[in-house]
């Protein structure tokens, strides 16, 4: 590591840090020593806890050199953080229990100020603090614009996206940065093999890429609301075109192999994160390869729901389907994929079914109305995730899809009973809805 310190009449240091999980603690040292040495003990928590964050997200979304600098003057303490990306921060809305995307939403609530300054090969982070006995402005959001992104940059690759779920995006979004950070933990002790560092760095410089062209519906996965105007096509958009750097094209197979790595370790429940739906992992790798094969020449290819497969159905253990199967009323059982495993008697005829058996093994999906679909998976994947259960334990009245194409207004209320094997079972009260 090639570092630099100096000190002035007032206080400051350089330094230089490598993509290393050891720059973290060797940033909080020298903050430490730095307002040690000049007697301003008020600044240390926050200062420390502060660039600890940013030093961290440097390291995670850059995966270069960290350059690192402050200076303490008789207004507070300025620290900058540069490094080699070009994205800026994004302020992220996740549920309080996401175990991400909180790290902006700190630093706007705890420093006088602070911004971000592109530089050539990538951007400097800045804050101030100024202590108690200080009073400044108020906080100053991202002051680095957004304009002049990816598509500001000259070697770009065009990539045509087409029919692209936008709900679906920002639930996988969400789904993926958790399990690339748990991913990144534990592959940080794995001997060979790709730098961990890096490839966390090159899997989320491809999530920005697609974060800052991939527009937002305006709909909000608040955990207890309903996504009532979460409808087709509002959800969705044509085209949308994403100036993907050519530099950047790589990392799309580098996070297509990491999310697939890190479900492998969720399936065995090695990390937290929960495995998710078929058609969330289907997005991955279809916006992934979309961009691979149009940076190759490929004609674009519009996004399809994959088909619901019927498939051989392993009840969770210790779980007893005749709990459903004999109910005298409308009552359906779902595992965590979303895949039926049992249904009684009256929910089957209402939904227009002969014989019970005819769901078992599709996906709750094909009982939902097309344009509630989107919704439906990216609810269920932000349930599984952060516990979103805006349905739970709450009577509700919907649409559901009969057999025969038509539909039928049913009054919905669902339950999650444990089972008390660490895994997740469904119950869903069909009935059919007053007048």
């Amino acid at each position: 590591m090639g570092l630099t310190s100096s000190v002035t009449g007032h206080g400051s240091f350089e330094a230089r840090l490598p993509p290393q999980p050891t720059s973290v603690a060797e940033a909080r040292s020298l903050m430490r020593g730095l307002l040690g040495q000049t007697g301003r003990a008020d600044l240390v928590e926050t200062a420390v806890l502060l660039v600890s964050e940013v030093v961290t997200n440097a390291l995670l979304h850059a995966g270069t050199d960290i350059d690192l600098a402050a200076v303490l003057g008789v207004d507070g303490l300025r620290v900058e953080v540069g490094d080699g990306s070009p994205h800026l921060p994004s302020r992220r809305r996740y549920a309080a229990t996401a175990g991400t995307g909180r790290g902006l939403l700190m630093l706007e609530s705890m420093v006088d100020d602070w911004g971000v300054t592109r530089r050539p090969g990538g951007k400097v982070v800045w804050f101030r603090i100024s202590g108690p006995d200080l009073d400044l402005e108020d906080p100053v959001e991202l002051r680095g614009d957004r304009a002049g992104r990816s598509d500001g940059r000259r070697d770009n690759v065009a990539v045509e996206l087409r029919n692209v779920p936008l709900l679906l995006h920002a639930a996988w979004q969400e789904h993926a940065e958790a399990l690339l950070r748990e991913y990144l933990l534990a592959s940080l002790d794995e001997p060979g093999g790709q730098d961990p560092i890096q490839m966390h760095a090159d899997a989320t410089d491809a999530i920005a890429v697609l974060e800052e062209h991939i527009p937002r519906t305006g709909v909000e996965m608040v955990a207890d609301a309903l996504m009532d105007d979460a409808l087709e096509p509002g959800v969705s958009a044509a085209v949308i075109r994403v100036p993907v750097p050519r530099a950047s094209v790589s990392h799309f197979a580098t996070l297509d192999r990491a999310i697939e790595a890190a479900l492998d370790l969720s399936r065995e429940g090695l990390v937290l994160t929960p495995p998710t739906q078929p058609e969330v992992q289907a997005f991955r790798k279809w916006i992934c390869r979309q961009v691979l094969s149009q940076a190759s020449g490929a004609r674009p290819e519009p996004w399809q729901v994959p088909a619901d497969a019927v498939g051989a159905m392993v009840l969770p253990e210790g779980w007893d389907p005749t709990v459903v199967t004999r109910a005298a009323h409308g009552l359906i059982a779902a595992d965590a994929t979303s895949r039926i495993l049992a249904v009684s008697a009256a929910a089957a005829t209402l939904l227009g079914y002969d014989d019970p058996v005819e769901l078992v093994g599709r996906r709750i999906v094909s009982i939902v109305p097309e344009r509630y679909r989107q919704a439906h998976v990216a609810g269920f994947t932000m349930y599984l995730l952060v516990g979103r259960k805006p349905l739970l334990d709450r009577r509700v009245q919907i649409p559901a899809l009969r057999r025969d194409g038509t539909e039928v207004e049913i009054e919905l209320t669902v339950r999650s009973p444990g089972i008390g094997t660490g895994q997740s079972v469904l119950l869903a009260d069909i009935r059919p809805a007053r007048r």
